[in-house]
């Protein structure tokens, strides 16, 4: 009978334990695109523990807090290099990627993506003091040195200034920020809450934005930020419902806060 019960008890242990696991809600990102993810050490009230030590904050984890909640779930942030979120996603090791990732038609082609989270436009991050600060359009970039993340709408925009000078493709926002300080480049490409929060952070930094018609010509796709999802995963229509329970206002506090909390702020 003791054998019996202590049986029982292990099955029930091992059942628990499954049913725990299986309500995690796995989300990878970078930590490492203020303001939209970055890693710190101290924990705070927004603040995520990652398994390898630190916590995750950002605008993408107080919307991916968010969207667990409204799925019932625990949330756990794979801190993940860009690169690997899609395959990460694609192998079953995280359930989604909520890293200010456009729903690109390439992307698309290899996952799925859930309504938009957030839409910005692109600026580009310059030096202060250099020649290319005063430019109002994309042709006062002609002849400058500029560059993008690596695998991101950012870095192919580039193609559309006449005669840029288009360096390689750089792994993260603080490189570029490095290259930038040290005279490397002459700017890099990013979305309008990164290159805020990048200047609040670096006085001698400041950031071109363009009015419509001289900037840089960007579908709403390229603009927008989606949360990337499995194909064909019932998960798209449970995170396209939790959206909907977020205003476009509460969107816009949710970032504007995230900007002032980031470590660059």
């Amino acid at each position: 009978m003791k054998k019996f019960v202590s049986i029982l008890l292990l099955v029930l242990l091992l059942f628990s334990s499954s049913a725990l696991a299986a309500e995690k809600l796995r989300v990878g990102m970078e930590c490492d695109y203020t303001p939209f993810n970055w890693t710190q050490s101290d924990p705070s009230e927004q603040a995520v523990p990652l398994e390898g030590g630190g916590y995750a904050d950002g605008y993408d984890v107080r919307i991916a807090k968010k969207i667990a909640e409204a799925l019932g779930r625990e949330l756990e942030i794979v801190k993940t290099v860009w690169d690997g979120l899609v395959p990460a996603l694609t192998s079953g090791k995280i359930d989604l990627i909520v890293a200010g990732m456009s729903p690109t038609e390439e992307r698309k082609a290899t996952i799925d993506f859930s309504d938009r989270y957030y839409l910005s436009d692109l600026v580009i991050v310059v030096r202060k003091d250099s020649a290319v600060a005063a430019a109002t359009a994309l042709t006062g970039f002609s002849g400058a040195r500029i560059t993008g993340q690596q695998n991101t709408v950012h870095y192919t925009v580039i193609d559309q200034i006449e005669g840029v000078n288009k360096m390689i493709a750089m792994e993260s926002f603080p490189a570029m920020i490095v290259a930038l300080k040290a005279g490397g480049i002459d700017g890099y490409v990013s979305e309008r809450p990164g290159a805020l929060a990048a200047v609040a952070a670096n006085p001698e930094l400041g950031f071109v934005s363009f009015d419509e018609g001289s900037g840089f010509a960007a579908s709403e796709d390229e603009r927008s930020i989606a949360v990337g999802i499995a194909k064909g995963s019932a998960l798209t229509e449970e995170v396209n419902r939790a959206l909907k329970g977020i205003t476009e206002e509460e969107r816009q506090q949710i970032m504007m806060d995230a900007a002032a909390a980031s470590p660059l702020a």
